[in-house]
């Protein structure tokens, strides 16, 4: 919670004008159903469109994403579309994300690089702070906050929490160097540094990566070039997974990475809460066969989970406006500490599993 509250707040200058070339960069794959209300976001984007450049990356779609791309991008010139089977040529690859971004980077004619999701919708101030929070404090990459909305039931308002959560310990950690975390739908790194540790050679044989394990490149390089934009009107919007299996996927395709990272204080960190997790599980499991010191093991260890967890939320619910979220804080609370134990168990050794109707690893 310090780290958070101790993260300065950033706010376009006045009399701020942005001088910088960007390349926004959308992966798209069978998003026919997002793609348009993404589009529409970026069009309305408050920022010099002769320093605009919007790249869409055509990821291999079955369906009417690129059609849908290409009539959109007839009526703003500086929206471009290109399909990735035109470079990938059937080159075998377990990441056509990072080739999609790769290969919209390639083209870019950009100084800053800006990536965001199909399913993503940006605010108007976006770029400007981006822009501004780059220039004045020259950094290299730059994470910034991506929240859920429009949540139908108790299991997508559950994963708002957690995104909140992800979030706080985001921007924390990198104001407090303790880790460098980031999610790939709202994200800035400069051209430069990214040709610099030739982007994704080395983790392009994971499905996964195309943030936090760049991120972790380039820090290696830029160790004072990283920061979190602060402000939650640079923050994206999207939808939280509608079910199980679809979740269970996601947090996979997120979780087999990790093995991966090149910070050990994040791994440190990510399996402390693991192990604690599973603590919590065993001993409530263990009640039923012991005497009552299970009993108070097992409330000890989740209250001094829960209670600092529900402060935390509380704060970073009231910096973005929803807390809304909190009154199910409790049934978030179970749901998270059995996702964390069994999605971390399970990643460890499922290695494959379909993400866009591919197959994976």
């Amino acid at each position: 919670m310090e780290g958070w509250q101790s993260l300065p707040e950033w706010d376009i200058p006045s009399n701020f004008f942005p001088k910088t070339k960007v390349t926004v960069v959308v992966p798209a794959r069978n998003e026919e159903k997002k793609i348009i209300a993404c589009l529409s976001s970026l069009s309305k984007i408050n920022y010099p469109k002769y320093l605009l450049e919007i790249i869409v990356v055509d990821d291999h779609s079955t369906d009417k994403t690129f059609d849908l791309v290409n009539y959109f991008s007839a009526k703003e010139n500086y929206i471009k579309i290109i399909k990735l089977s035109d470079f990938t040529q059937n080159k075998k690859a377990n990441s056509f994300k990072k080739l999609a971004i790769g290969t919209a980077i390639a083209h870019a004619s950009g100084d800053l690089i800006v990536t965001t999701d199909a399913d993503c919708i940006v605010p108007t101030n976006w770029l400007q702070l981006f822009v501004s929070f780059y220039e004045i404090n020259g950094l290299q990459f730059i994470a910034a906050p991506v929240n859920f909305h429009l949540e139908k039931s108790l299991f997508e308002r559950f994963q708002s929490l957690d995104f909140l959560g992800m979030m706080g310990v985001t921007g924390a950690s990198i104001q407090l160097g303790w880790m460098n975390m980031c999610n790939g739908a709202n994200l800035a790194y400069s051209k430069r540094a990214f040709e610099r540790v030739e982007g994704f050679a080395g983790i392009d044989h994971l499905a996964s990566g195309d943030d936090i394990l760049l991120m972790q490149k380039i820090a290696a390089h830029f160790p004072q070039g990283i920061g979190f934009l602060k402000n939650k009107k640079a923050t994206i919007l999207t939808t939280a997974k509608p079910d199980i299996n679809s979740f269970i996927s996601q947090r996979l395709r997120w979780a087999t990475k990790s093995a991966n990272y090149q910070e050990w204080k994040t791994t440190l960190i990510l399996s402390i809460v693991f192990f604690y997790c599973w603590a919590i599980i065993i001993s409530f499991f263990l009640i039923p066969f012991f005497d009552i010191k299970y009993t108070v093991l097992f409330i000890v260890l989740i209250m001094m989970k829960s209670i600092p967890d529900y402060f935390f939320l509380g704060k970073m619910a009231a910096y973005f406006n929803r807390l809304d979220l909190m009154k199910n804080y409790w049934p978030a609370q179970v749901l998270h500490i059995l996702y964390i134990a069994v999605v971390g168990a399970v990643s460890n050794f499922k290695k494959q599993y379909t993400w866009k109707g591919r197959e994976v690893r």
